[in-house]
């Protein structure tokens, strides 16, 4: 017997939760981060230490890749207060890099992206901007008309859009030359936002009806002429149904324009909190039922994204204490409720079987028939919120799938060590040699399984089907769509 070569330990760390876990690479670990993290706490981490781990991630992975990923996360899943983080962070890595203009041109979607970038910056402790980012935001301005920059001026805000102005110096063009001139002297405004739009007519209101009829002609302006964009109606739908209820059902079909759907760039949970601000607000009537009728199917809609898998396949939902966390705040939802609406929409679009787990697993056999929105309704409502045992998942499945895919917050602890033996026990008695896909739910960056055994996944977007559909050729399927980015 050894007394001092022992066998090499393959389990790498311990998760948050104190339990065995593997390590994932740098590369996915800052992946999960940005894709999904919306800059807040969460029940095993605040939002500083997130931050902290950010940073500390950037001496670990090659900055090009850092970049790169950042910049897949905005333009591709839509992720911004955790890639603004990022592109701050940066600066300091991007001194003499060729492609860091053009980084911190790319990054930016909406103005208020070099806001917030350049807020977090000073907020750090810098002291002057960096070139690379002088120069990347200054193109950016090119980007946008006296439209955009109006609305996003930042005003009452730390760093509004006139200090970034004086601070980058923006070469005036044809598009924003005039626009430019006004913000530097005060007097850019925007009167057709929406938002504008709905502020004006309160204020030139004579008297409460007064009001109320000039905003349902605003409103009515906005929704007829196809003015408020997709997010703006996903939210406002009560304010429709309440103050211009003769153009509800024209909003409502917006909603489920399957085109509008497509490139909306909504994230599917988003639906959950149209449905929840609806319900919440206590008004039961015909409108509120064409409401969530109409929610209903534009979720059932977006079921076109989702891939159709070969074979049997099973969904596994966390429901344990630490999934259902940091929800019930508005437009903020708990890992368990994101979790659902996505095992919902695999288990309705393959033939799958759909279980949950916290301290054992068991079945759920919701009817396939049943609209995506009321399954995962079920399923966050009747989360158990136990402990975390992924023992139990393969303990209790019961035939050979092809795939096995796990929606949680990779935070096991029941038993203490991973499931490598329960998995094994698994394959050996049912003859399964599945792929494992795994979503990590909070970025916290640590497996149940070795890297090399599992498609380790993360992101909130539907653009998480389509790697889906390409990893069982190629496992590093997202590191390798991040590292095909250019600018």
């Amino acid at each position: 017997m050894s007394k001092f070569n022992f066998k090499k330990k393959t389990t790498a760390i311990k998760n948050r939760a104190g339990g065995d876990a593997y390590k994932q690479s740098p590369k996915m670990q800052l992946a999960s981060i940005l894709l999904t993290n919306f800059a807040q706490d969460q029940f095993y981490r605040k939002a500083g230490t997130t931050f902290k781990e950010l940073a500390a991630l950037l001496v670990q992975v090659e900055p090009i890749f850092a970049a790169k990923a950042a910049v897949y996360a905005r333009k591709q899943f839509h992720m911004r207060s955790i890639t603004h983080v990022l592109a701050a962070e940066l600066a300091a890595y991007v001194s003499g890099q060729t492609w860091a203009k053009a980084f911190y041109d790319a990054i930016v979607s909406r103005p208020d992206d070099m806001l917030e970038i350049t807020a977090y910056y000073f907020g750090k402790g810098g002291k002057t901007l960096p070139n690379a980012m002088k120069k990347g935001f200054g193109a950016a301005f090119d980007k946008f008309d006296g439209y955009q920059l109006a609305k996003y001026r930042g005003e009452n805000k730390a760093v509004k859009l006139v200090d970034l102005v004086n601070l980058v110096h923006p070469v005036p063009t044809q598009r924003n030359a005039k626009a430019l001139q006004e913000l530097v002297n005060g007097t850019l405004r925007n009167t057709n936002t929406w938002e504008a739009k709905l502020t004006e007519a309160g204020k030139n209101a004579e008297d409460a009806s007064d009001k109320e009829s000039k905003k349902a002609e605003a409103w009515t302006e906005l929704i007829r002429e196809n003015k408020l964009g997709y997010f703006a109606l996903l939210r406002n739908l009560r304010n429709i149904a309440e103050q211009a209820p003769d153009v509800l059902d024209i909003a409502l079909k917006t909603l489920t324009d399957r085109n509008r759907i497509k490139k909306s760039k909504v994230l599917p949970f988003r639906f959950l909190s149209a449905m929840d601000a609806i319900k919440e607000s206590g008004i039961k009537n015909a409108a509120t039922r064409k409401i969530t009728g109409a929610l209903t199917d534009a979720l059932e809609i977006s079921l076109d994204n989702v891939p159709v898998f070969s074979g049997r396949t099973l969904v596994v939902l966390d429901d344990s204490g630490s999934m259902t966390w940091g929800g019930h705040r508005k437009d903020k939802k708990s890992p368990i409720e994101i979790g659902s609406i996505f095992a919902a929409m695999l288990y309705k679009s393959n033939d799958a079987d759909l279980m949950r787990f916290s301290d054992n697993a068991s079945y759920v056999k919701p009817n396939h028939r049943n609209a995506a929105m009321d399954i995962a309704d079920g399923l966050a409502k009747k989360a158990r919120s136990g402990g975390t045992n992924f023992h139990s998942i393969f303990e209790k499945a019961k035939e050979a799938y092809d795939r096995i895919i796990i929606l949680s917050d990779m935070q096991g602890w029941v038993g203490g060590y991973t499931p490598k033996k329960a998995f094994a026990g698994y394959k050996k008695r049912t003859g399964a040699d599945p792929f494992i896909y795994s979503f990590d739910l909070n970025g916290y960056g640590s497996l149940q399984f070795p890297e090399n055994k599992i498609f380790a996944l993360a992101g909130f977007s539907d653009k998480v089907f389509d790697l889906m559909s390409l990893l069982e050729t190629d496992k590093q399927a997202l590191i390798r769509e991040i590292e095909k980015v250019e600018f």
